[in-house]
């Protein structure tokens, strides 16, 4: 399956709504959010990709108060990236009727601590974080290495991957089947294919 708009999603809220100068900025609105709200951001900019594959969906932003801040919106794009990926897990897992015991994640989002954390609870299940976090660009070094012969064996190469860090579930079941619910409520009402 394919999400159309993950880590993109904080781009969009620094270079389009100027919540920040940084990326890096939103870990930060994210955790300064002490109570919880029903803010959902849902970045459908150019439809929702699996499980849904509704191309003319289009991005909203629900539960919106007159109190509601960038700190609050931020965090629910955060979350949006999180959960979007749980679907994926989840239709992985239906499909297969094997689960996954431990998501390693990749890529620039990763270094976002607060959202890795929101992972793993919304998951249910460990996230781990490499030390290398561009793991695409360093499987494509692997695999030529490997076909020039620089590398012995597959076995040796799963020795140079280094983990940076772990995050393992600390949501409470009903708050997490909870967040699932509202999210999967609010996708319903802005998907034009049902």
């Amino acid at each position: 399956g394919s999400v159309f708009i993950g880590g993109a999603v904080v781009q969009f809220l620094r270079d389009n709504l100027k919540f920040f100068k940084e990326s890096k900025i939103s870990e930060k609105y994210a955790s300064s959010v002490k109570k919880e709200d029903d803010v959902v951001f849902i970045p459908a900019f150019a439809g929702l990709g699996a499980p849904y594959w509704d191309m003319n969906a289009r991005g909203a932003i629900l539960g919106l108060t007159r109190d509601t801040t960038a700190e609050q919106i931020t965090r629910a794009a955060l979350k949006s990236i999180a959960l979007q990926s749980y679907e994926l897990v989840e239709a992985m897992e239906n499909d297969t009727g094997s689960k996954l015991k431990v998501l390693k994640v990749d890529g620039g989002a990763t270094g976002n601590s607060w959202l890795m954390q929101y992972q793993s609870d919304i998951l249910g299940k460990r996230v781990v974080r490499p030390s290398n976090v561009d793991t695409t660009v360093l499987g494509a070094a692997f695999l030529a290495g490997l076909e020039r012969g620089f590398f012995p064996s597959v076995v040796d190469l799963k020795k140079k991957l280094k983990t940076s860090k772990e995050f393992s579930p600390q949501m409470k079941q009903p708050q997490r089947e909870k967040e699932i619910q509202i999210w999967k409520d609010s996708v319903h009402r802005i998907r034009t294919n049902q």
